[in-house]
């Protein structure tokens, strides 16, 4: 199975003109930022695997992702995570909801006492049979995938710009690791190509870090807000921005991330007016399924 190469088509936002990276229409279950770091994985022509094996949260995007690349190459998934919510277990939504349906095993370990990495390693112990995938993907094996990306990213600019200056086109996307903002950066940036990011899910110190244990030396540029963003919570102002995109392109954008990065990307646009924006989409739209009903529950009217 092959990957398709995505297209890329025009929007606006807030008086903001873009490109989008369509990511989210690689294939019908196996697409965005997840589908780009496993991407390798598609070749991967071992006979002995039989089972993948990761962690993180149960409504995680890794976790479809895996579960439908395993279901693509016929193996199990075994994903480990430190609880399941009972609401959850009743009522599956989201990733959750989907992964389960492709067969995923989710595996909770908190009455063990261990994170679910250490659990793997511990317990679990992966053998010859299994491959393990660090959680979110923050591997080395992530690198072909997201060079493929590039490549089509540098192949539609320089069609734009008909072999002349790259038009100062800059490629923003979100980040959650950085895997793909950093590796993406490896291979833009020779060509005068910025990445533009930002840290959604623990501050930048924490994406730096991140960025540090792939030993790559050149790093993207992290945009930041002027308040404090914490993953996962519930903010208005972001609410109001998906709402927004949403009407303006009728394009969904998924809603833990691209809000942030929206936010920072409009504050650098007024320093930044000669800047043309190819912005990457994610895919992770199986996570709205969740996210959706609790803005809405806080922020819709009655």
């Amino acid at each position: 199975m092959k990957l398709t190469n995505t297209p890329v088509t025009e929007h606006q936002f807030d008086d903001i003109a873009f490109f989008l990276k369509r990511d989210d229409q690689m294939h019908p279950q196996f697409s965005g930022n997840k589908a780009r770091k496993f991407m390798a994985l598609l070749d991967h022509d071992d006979p002995k695997i039989t089972t993948l094996i990761g962690y993180g949260s149960p409504q995680a995007n890794s976790l479809y992702s895996m579960a439908a690349l395993a279901s693509l190459k016929g193996w199990q998934l075994e994903f480990y995570v430190d609880h399941i919510p009972t609401w959850l277990k009743s009522n599956p939504i989201g990733n959750y909801r989907a992964a389960l349906e492709l067969g995923a095993d989710i595996i909770a370990v908190s009455e063990s006492g261990l994170h679910p990495h250490e659990y793997i390693h511990t317990i679990r112990k992966p053998n010859e049979d299994s491959l393990f995938v660090p959680e979110g993907g923050r591997c080395g094996l992530a690198e072909a995938g997201v060079k493929q990306l590039a490549q089509e990213l540098i192949d539609w600019i320089t069609q734009q710009t008909n072999s002349q200056s790259n038009l100062n086109f800059v490629v923003a996307l979100p980040s959650g690791t950085g895997t793909t903002a950093l590796y993406l950066n490896k291979y833009l940036a020779p060509l005068g190509i910025e990445v533009l990011t930002c840290a959604c899910v623990g501050g930048s110190d924490y994406l730096r870090h991140q960025f540090a244990e792939l030993n790559e030396p050149n790093l993207p540029t992290i945009l930041e807000l002027e308040y404090k963003h914490h993953f996962g919570k519930l903010y208005s102002q972001d609410f109001i921005i998906w709402q927004q995109i949403l009407n303006e392109t009728n394009i969904e954008f998924d809603l833990l991330y691209d809000p942030m990065m929206w936010q920072c990307l409009q504050s650098w646009k007024i320093n930044n007016p000669d800047k043309q924006i190819l912005y990457v989409h994610q895919g992770g739209l199986l996570g709205n399924e969740s996210m959706l009903p609790r803005y809405q529950r806080k922020y819709s009217p009655q």
